[in-house]
């Protein structure tokens, strides 16, 4: 085991790297804070509890999130590779390429529908800048739009464009340096929004909601909805962590980093929460039908809600401004996993592990960007190929890939050796948690959101 990893950090001397924690923690932070948390987490929310959903969230994301972070990124820094090398770097059966594919293929599949989803955002802002407020809140606006193959395919181009721009500049003056300005804007304009939502006549019942539990509200649902939220909200089982933490130096504390980035996300998450739930109660009177739209909240719901409004134009330029920010950084990151991954196992140049990757994205993103128009007919398990690749990822492939480095480091690593990397740079104050989470919860905990979530996609429980 020991010559594997040595093997890894030879050939890994000219490997990018972050400048140090805070470049870290921001292209982290930036992966994480993604579509996911600016409408998945306030309709997930609304749906399942409010502050009851709030309560259960943080103490996973404090427990269990903090476990997984921590493995994935110890576990890259200690190989210098990401996800195929880092199980390679332990043995050479099937079960290792396995377990290092799977993680590598994630975000592979997620980046071209990811990138279709930022196509949607970058219309939406555009069309905020030119004013056309009242006609994105129209019915059927949005739904007319994704039909419409040949404007969906062009701003799913310009997306992806922006993405590669970045991950071609490299890690230290593309992905890091995109990341520190992008974050703290994002940040800034979420705050923004906030203040504005929270003020509306009306909002106050939506702030209690959102932040007082109600144990009565309390259910099993609610502990798979927040467990699975956590999940993908982490940026865990994506081969994410594996590669940042492969580019992270080893005087950088792990812990102490994965304590801001989970800081980060959460209130982000929040900030996302507050903004919204507290708008919709105001817009709507706290009608729960309206506020638990699903994915269609972000495009249909919110348009509605800022053309009601006196300054809702420059409402919408700063929120999908905002949710432009958040959609990159992460695109940027399931790329930047991606181009890594082809690098490491196919030995290419970068500018041609992007080519290969911009491939890729070309035939599955154009895939998902057509589903709803030209290839509206084409069905995989009655799903269009958007909707497919989010339930093959999420709910089927993201689960396993988790349980596969559980099991690695269970089996093969052994939880003696991740403290001594984690300790290389850090107390490792939270230990005797990790060890307990890892070795009799966290595989409970990963199983639960596979069977649940493929229970749901079957019909046999609803969530």
């Amino acid at each position: 085991m020991n010559g594997g990893t040595t093997t890894s950090h030879k050939k890994s001397s000219a490997r990018g790297r972050f400048s140090g924690r805070i470049g870290y923690v921001l292209a982290v932070a930036g992966s994480a804070v993604g579509l996911g948390n600016i409408w998945r987490f306030p309709y997930l929310a609304a749906k399942y509890g409010g502050g009851m959903f709030l309560l259960v969230y943080l103490l996973l994301m404090v427990t269990f999130g903090y476990v997984l972070i921590v493995s994935e990124t110890a576990l890259g820094r200690m190989t210098r590779k990401s996800p195929v090398g880092a199980f390679l770097a332990f043995g050479e059966g099937p079960a290792f390429r396995f377990g290092g594919w799977i993680n590598a293929v994630v975000p592979m599949l997620i980046a071209p529908y990811y990138c279709v989803i930022g196509g949607w955002v970058l219309k939406y802002l555009v069309e905020y800048i030119l004013g056309s407020t009242k006609a994105l809140a129209a019915d059927g606006y949005f739904t007319d739009f994704i039909a419409a193959s040949g404007s969906v395919e062009f701003w799913f181009v310009v997306f992806s464009a922006l993405v590669f721009f970045v991950i071609l500049a490299g890690v230290k003056q593309g992905v890091e340096r995109v990341s520190k300005v992008m974050m703290p804007i994002l940040v800034l304009l979420a705050i923004f929004v906030t203040v504005y939502s929270i003020t509306r006549p009306g909002a106050a019942e939506g702030v209690k909601y959102f932040l007082v539990p109600n144990f009565e509200d309390f259910s099993w649902m609610t502990v798979v909805a927040a467990m699975g939220q956590m999940f993908y909200s982490l940026s865990i089982a994506m081969g994410i962590l594996y590669t940042y933490g492969s580019y992270m130096g080893k005087d950088v504390d792990i812990e102490r980093s994965t304590t801001q980035v989970e800081l980060f996300d959460t209130g982000i998450a929040l900030l996302a929460g507050m903004m919204i739930i507290p708008a919709v109660f105001a817009f709507s009177g706290g009608d729960m039908e309206t506020l638990q739209a699903g994915p269609s909240l972000a495009f249909i719901t919110l348009p509605k809600i800022f053309a009601s409004m006196g300054v809702g134009t420059v409402i919408g330029i700063a929120f999908f401004l905002m949710f432009l920010f958040a959609a990159l950084t992460s695109a940027i990151s399931l790329v930047e996993t991606s181009v890594s991954s082809f690098e490491d196992e196919l030995h290419l140049s970068r500018p041609k592990c992007c080519l290969l990757m911009a491939v890729v994205m070309a035939v599955l993103g154009s895939a998902s960007a057509l589903g709803y128009g030209l290839l509206d007919s084409v069905k995989i398990f009655g799903m269009a190929f958007l909707d497919f690749f989010d339930f093959l990822t999420n709910s089927v492939m993201m689960p396993i890939a988790a349980l596969a480095t559980c099991f690695l480091i269970l089996r093969v690593v052994g939880l003696r050796r991740i403290a001594e990397e984690v300790e290389r740079s850090s107390d490792f104050r939270r230990k005797k948690m990790y060890n307990v989470f890892l070795k009799y919860f966290a595989p409970i905990c990963i199983g639960i959101i596979l069977v649940s979530s493929i229970a749901n996609v079957l019909g046999i429980i609803s969530m």
